[in-house]
């Protein structure tokens, strides 16, 4: 009796592209909301650890700028490692570097130790937080792309406001005795599930034809963004010394020579950190210029109003964070009537967004005018549901343009790119309108230089909206 045997083909394709499941995407997220959380978080807190450490208002702001300045000189290196040597090693390693970070950051004996930590616990979330959007780009695409980068959007959006919030609930309920500290802490719990999870779920991916790193671009965005964002954090409370002043001449010089080293690595066929022909995609670079008056806007609101309610208003932290709530509530419902909106308006829902944000922020500037000193959560509501309303309209759909038409074999950088962008602006809203806002504090007092930052701040939204007229009508 004779056998057959009937071989199976073997394939000789490439092999499968990695993909990424719901609970692994629910894990980048966990991990994109921490760095974003962690930068709103301590504006409420700041009044405790000033008085807890006896720090100076200029080191204070350190505890602020020091986190987010290299947050956001290292974020385009950290997608190139991820593309380099793997986004998944470089997540966990980033992530368990945010969890030790933040331990060094509530366990810290004084403020310099303190600004210490918070720098450090900014460069590991560098490492973090490129590999998640990377990680979606590589991972997923058409229709679960969207649906995974309106998610991202809505966490962002929400990380911002829900850190302010959380800030103020953790220092009041002193858990355990640790005061303003828990807000760092909480992140420790937070970053073990993370990993755990991580570990199981999220795909390993990395560029097919990876660069070397970049060592001249580095150090050149490096003292681009330096030169331009500490002296402007740190200027007024320091009382604007020589230094600031030099620091911010230097600035188009540095951000010059960035530029020139960056198009003749590009011309010369390598892959610059910011590769210049990146910018040639037409819906990354409008929606880059988009994204830079939002940023600054939100992140200085936000900086702005945690100080006027608390030391102008007279509200306690948990009061003053949960004015916001209303703010948070609407951006998390109306994120998610996000993508169905997009799909058949189109990024039209910009516009009409920054219009409903123009609105809500136009009540809250009459509730103070109106209302002050007796500001808080019933005054603030109406402006800041309309406020929540139209940024959740803005900022997911601004992402998905940026990254809509990125290959993926640069997807680590050009998600660098636009967190880099994020981020810096985000530094900036709160040195230029917290300055501003600090700075008008003394001559026309606290209910005036809300009103006029608040006013300014419209601006920058009427802006938005303007430039949101020019970004492609519908998303790849």
């Amino acid at each position: 009796m004779t056998e057959t045997i009937t071989s199976r083909p073997v394939r000789t394709g490439p092999p499968a592209t990695p993909s990424l499941g719901g609970l692994g995407l629910f894990t980048v997220l966990l991990a994109a909301a921490l760095p974003l959380v962690d930068f709103f978080i301590v504006n409420v807190a700041l009044p405790t650890i000033g008085a807890d450490l006896s720090a100076s208002e200029a080191v204070l702001e350190l505890v602020v700028a020091g986190y987010g300045v290299a947050y956001a000189v290292l974020l385009v290196l950290g997608g190139r490692l991820g593309d380099l040597f793997g986004r998944r090693r470089l997540f966990l390693g980033g992530m368990a570097a945010f969890g030790l970070t933040s331990l060094a950051c509530g366990l810290a004996p004084d403020a310099w130790s303190l600004v210490v930590a918070r720098a450090a616990q900014g460069a590991s979330a560098a490492a973090m937080l490129p590999q998640v959007l990377a990680t979606i780009q590589a991972t997923t695409s058409g229709p679960r792309r969207a649906k995974a980068m309106g998610l991202y959007g809505a966490t962002a959006g929400l990380s911002m406001v829900a850190g302010q919030i959380l800030g103020g609930v953790l220092v009041a309920a002193d858990i355990a005795g640790t005061g303003w500290r828990s807000v760092f802490l909480v992140n420790v719990p937070v970053v073990l599930v993370g990993l755990f999870l991580a570990a199981r779920a999220v795909p390993e991916t990395r560029s097919a034809r990876p660069e070397p790193v970049d060592v001249p671009g580095t150090f050149l965005l490096a003292a681009s963004i330096l030169t331009l964002l500490v002296p402007l954090t740190e200027g007024r409370a320091a009382g604007w010394p020589l230094w600031t002043w030099l620091s911010l001449a230097a600035f188009p010089f540095a951000a010059a020579a960035f530029f020139a080293v960056e198009r003749r690595a590009d011309r010369a066929g390598r892959t610059p950190l910011v590769p210049p022909s990146l910018f040639a995609i037409v819906s990354l670079r409008r929606g880059l210029l988009l994204m830079v008056p939002f940023s600054i806007g939100f992140s200085g609101f936000m900086f702005v109003i945690a100080v006027a309610l608390q030391q102008g208003a007279g509200l306690g932290p948990v009061a003053a964070g949960l004015a916001l709530a209303p703010l948070a509530v609407v951006f998390f419902f109306f994120s998610l009537a996000g993508p169905r909106l997009v799909a058949r308006y189109g990024t039209r829902v910009v516009p009409a967004g920054a219009a409903l944000q123009g609105v809500g922020l136009a009540l809250m500037t009459l509730a103070a005018w109106r209302s002050w000193p007796d500001l808080g959560l019933v005054e603030l509501l109406p402006g800041a549901a309309v406020a929540g309303a139209g940024q959740a309209l803005q900022l997911p759909v601004i992402m998905r343009v940026v990254l809509s038409e990125v290959p993926a074999v640069r997807a680590g950088v050009g998600s660098g790119v636009m967190v880099t962008t994020q981020q810096s602006s985000l530094a900036l809203g709160v040195a230029t309108l917290g300055t501003l806002f600090l700075s008008l504090v003394p001559g026309m007092g606290m209910r005036d230089a809300l009103v006029t930052t608040l006013l300014v701040q419209l601006a920058g939204v009427a802006l938005t909206g303007l430039l949101s007229l020019r970004l492609p009508r519908t998303i790849v």
